[in-house]
C-alpha cells in the first residue's frame, strides 16, 4: 500500500513521491544483460516496486518466474508479478498464484489479457478459466492476502461499448479485492483527470497511478498506442518527423516530451508514476531526477574518534 499521509492527491496517493517500474523477461542473454543494466540503473531510486509482464497464453510464464526469483534473491526491491488469465484453466493459474506467494511475491498485477492472437481478434475466455480480471482478483484474494494492482484506462479499453462498462468493471474489479489500479499510457493529461472525475464519482477511492511511457521509439510506441486505443497527439507525432535515421536526436525529443508531460502531472498534484520502461533506464531515470527524485545516499558508518 502507499504510505499515508493527511495530504491526499488526484490520484489517491500522499504527498510523498512514489514511482514503479514495468520490465519484460528477457528472450536472450543479451536482453537479459540489458534488463539488468536497466534495474541496477533505476534502484538507487528505491521504487514503491516493479512488475515483471506476463506474456499472452503465459507464454512468457518460465521466464516471468525466473525473473522475479532473481529480484527477490539479488536486490532489495519489492516485485509485482504480472498473471493473466489468457490460455489456462483456474486451477493452473491457482498453482501459479500459490507458486508466487510460496517464493515470497505479495503483489500481483492482475490483467485479463490479450487474446492469444493478437490485439484486433475476438477475446474468448479459456474453458474452465478466469473470465476477467474482477474474476481473477477474486480468485488472487481467496487463496492469499496479495497487494493486488489492476488495469485502468483513461480512454475506455478497446473492448468496452462506453465509459459506464470501462468504469463498473473497474468497480468490479475493486469489489473483488484490487487495491490499486494502473492505467494504460495516455499523452493528454486531461484526459487522466477526467477519468479520474468519473472514477471518483462512481465511489472507487483506490490509488488511479497513471502509467507512462517514454517514446524512445516513436514507430513502436505509435503501434501499441493504436493496439490499445490510445490517441496520439499530432503534435507529438510531428516532433519525430524527420528523426528516422537520427536516434540521438530522438532521444533528446523524448526526453523534452516526457518531461513536460511528467512536469504537468506532478504541478497538478500527481506524485505516483507507473513506468513501462521497456527494459530501458536512461530516459526514465532522468525524468524522475526531473520530478525531484534522488537517489538515497547509502547508510554511512559511524567513524571511531
Amino acid at each position: 500500500m502507499l504510505n499515508g499521509s493527511n495530504t491526499t492527491t488526484p490520484n489517491g496517493g500522499s504527498d510523498e513521491l512514489n514511482v514503479s517500474f514495468e520490465f519484460f523477461p528477457p528472450k536472450t542473454e543479451k536482453m537479459e544483460e540489458t534488463l539488468w543494466q536497466s534495474v541496477r540503473r533505476l534502484e538507487p531510486l528505491s521504487p514503491h516496486f516493479i512488475s515483471v509482464t506476463y506474456g499472452a497464453g503465459g507464454s512468457t510464464r518460465e521466464r516471468t518466474h525466473a525473473t522475479v526469483a532473481r529480484i527477490l534473491k539479488e536486490t532489495a526491491l519489492k516485485p509485482a508479478a504480472h498473471l493473466t488469465c489468457v490460455g489456462a484453466t483456474r486451477e493452473e493459474v491457482d498453482a501459479v498464484i500459490k507458486d508466487y506467494w510460496n517464493l515470497g511475491v505479495r503483489h500481483i498485477v492482475a490483467l485479463r489479457g490479450d487474446p492469444p492472437d493478437g490485439g484486433g481478434t475476438p477475446y474468448a475466455p479459456h474453458p474452465g478459466g478466469y473470465a476477467n480480471g474482477a474474476e481473477l482478483a477474486a480468485g488472487i484474494r481467496r487463496i492469499a492476502d496479495f497487494e493486488i494492482s489492476v488495469a485502468a484506462y483513461p480512454e475506455r479499453h478497446p473492448d468496452s461499448p462506453d465509459f459506464a462498462a470501462d468504469i463498473d468493471m473497474l468497480k468490479a474489479k475493486v469489489d473483488a479485492g484490487a487495491t490499486r489500479a494502473i492505467t494504460q499510457f495516455f499523452f493528454d493529461n486531461d484526459l487522466y483527470f477526467r477519468y479520474l472525475d468519473r472514477v471518483r464519482a462512481a465511489g472507487i477511492d483506490i490509488p488511479i497511478t497513471p502509467g507512462f511511457i517514454p517514446i524512445l521509439n516513436f514507430r513502436q510506441v505509435a503501434k501499441f498506442a493504436r493496439a490499445c486505443g490510445t490517441h496520439m497527439p499530432s503534435r507529438i507525432a510531428s516532433q519525430y518527423d524527420g528523426l528516422e535515421d537520427d536516434p540521438e536526436t530522438r532521444k533528446l525529443v523524448a526526453a523534452t516530451i516526457a518531461a513536460e508531460q511528467a512536469s504537468d502531472l506532478a504541478a497538478q498534484g500527481v506524485t505516483d508514476f507507473h513506468f513501462f520502461t521497456l527494459n530501458r533506464a536512461d530516459l526514465v531515470y532522468a525524468i524522475c531526477h526531473l520530478l525531484g527524485l534522488r537517489p538515497k545516499a547509502p547508510a554511512q558508518e559511524e567513524v571511531s574518534q
